[in-house]
């Protein structure tokens, strides 16, 4: 399971007095985003174990209901949409790739 430690937070953004304030910050958020990305990751691996056919990696009606969900979330977290759907569905798509790859690896003679 993911631990999500990180260095701790010394500023929120507006307490940030410095750039060098703002640059720790994103690098910490940075490393745990990384670790959520990767958690993500070890789903892709299993959805290409779980799924019994290569066309059922690509699924359009969970991809918008995700995209969906993300919207909702950012909203009422006051993330902008502008920033989020992009976002997403470009980790969407890229996760879709990694899945196909790792369903092909995973069926090899």
């Amino acid at each position: 399971m993911t631990q999500y430690t990180s260095d701790p937070r010394q500023n929120t953004g507006p307490e940030c007095q410095a750039m060098a304030e703002v640059r720790y910050e994103i690098d910490r958020l940075d490393r745990l985003l990384v670790k959520l990305i990767k958690e993500r990751q070890d789903y892709m691996d299993a959805a290409a174990r779980i799924k019994p056919t290569r066309n059922v990696v690509r699924d359009e009606v969970r991809i918008e209901d995700v995209v969906q969900k993300v919207l909702a979330s950012a909203q009422s977290e006051g993330l902008s949409a502008k920033i989020a759907e992009p976002v997403w569905r470009t980790m969407i798509e890229q996760c879709i790739a990694y899945e196909l790859s790792r369903f092909d690896e995973l069926r090899k003679a």
